[in-house]
């Protein structure tokens, strides 16, 4: 059983579809007593860090995710969801995260682009993994995937971390980790349920986790 943390925070829609096309079902959840009866878990995310861990903290949502992740169980941030895994954003202040990876997470610093790029990084860019030359450490997630491809990115922020917790990076103005793994807990800054072909890969390769 597949469950999706349902906390008013997130592009729900595109993410269960996502799921139908590879062929499995995925169940939307908003009751956190019931995150344990689940296989694997999707926290998605879109909008405001502070806002999303409001949202989280209102019915004990953020504690259940946290039990979820010591469970040993497959858990994926998307985007947002991705950010949230973290210890803390700098989005609109500073907020604590669910602190279940290492890192933080920053605006773009537009002072380190070689030439003006537009902030939010939005549209279809590279993600790199192992093999590629960025450092990177080997996942599943990313099976029977190139070295390098093409995933869809919409953000303004981006997480900072030990390239031990790291399994992707992507490069805009600068080298950010877009991706990222502790043990059972995994990350992804672009939008697999928009990157057609490419992220219902990494769609399936989480299935069968």
């Amino acid at each position: 059983m597949i469950g999706i943390v349902d906390y008013n925070m997130g592009n729900l829609a595109s993410v269960i579809n996502a799921f139908k096309k590879v062929g499995a079902d995925a169940t939307l959840e908003s009751d956190p007593s019931k995150l344990s009866q689940y296989d694997k878990l999707i926290l998605p995310g879109v909008g405001a860090f502070g806002d999303a861990m409001e949202h989280l903290q209102e019915n004990g949502m953020d504690e259940a995710v946290k039990a979820f992740a010591r469970s040993g169980k497959p858990l994926l941030g998307i985007c947002l969801g991705m950010q949230l895994l973290f210890e803390s954003s700098e989005e609109f202040g500073n907020h604590e995260g669910l602190g279940l990876i290492p890192g933080k997470v920053v605006a773009f610093d537009e002072s380190k682009f070689d030439h003006p790029l537009k902030v939010p990084h939005m549209g279809w860019n590279e993600l790199f993994t192992q093999g590629s030359g960025f450092g990177v450490q080997s996942s599943e997630l990313f099976e029977e995937l190139a070295n390098e491809f093409y995933l869809y990115f919409v953000h303004s922020y981006h997480a900072v971390c030990d390239d031990q917790y790291a399994i992707g990076k992507t490069f805009y103005g600068y080298e950010f980790v877009s991706a990222v793994q502790n043990e059972n807990v995994y990350g992804i800054q672009p939008h697999p349920e928009k990157s057609h072909e490419n992220g219902l890969k990494i769609i399936e390769n989480f299935i069968r986790l």
